[in-house]
């Protein structure tokens, strides 16, 4: 068996048992509010870490991806509309893109 194929079988199996082991040994509502809670924020945390380096990296250098960043936080924040966030977001990337290029 080639290294490709146990590396393989041991991911089918690591995923296989995530999916499997909760609805085999957990068959009761889970009462606590802490594991509620954590188990509600998952997604959430997870789409996150996957999206916020792709934020960082999609530009052009990490400085104009950290102030799209936060333009988009604190725009999200004020507004709450997902099109004024884009909008915002991008041109705070071409402020930034153009000051790096011409100003340093």
């Amino acid at each position: 068996m080639t290294k490709a194929m146990i590396y393989i079988l041991v991911a089918f199996v690591v995923t296989y048992a995530i999916r499997v082991l909760p609805l085999t040994l957990i068959r009761k509502p889970i009462k606590s509010r802490f594991i509620r809670s954590f188990l509600y924020y998952v997604p959430y945390v997870t789409l996150a870490v996957m999206t916020f380096p792709a934020v960082i990296e999609a530009t052009g250098s990490v400085w104009s991806g950290l102030a799209a960043f936060a333009i988009g936080l604190i725009t999200a924040w004020i507004s709450g509309n997902l099109f004024v966030v884009a909008l915002s977001s991008c041109a705070a990337v071409v402020v930034v893109e153009l000051a790096i290029k011409y100003l340093l």
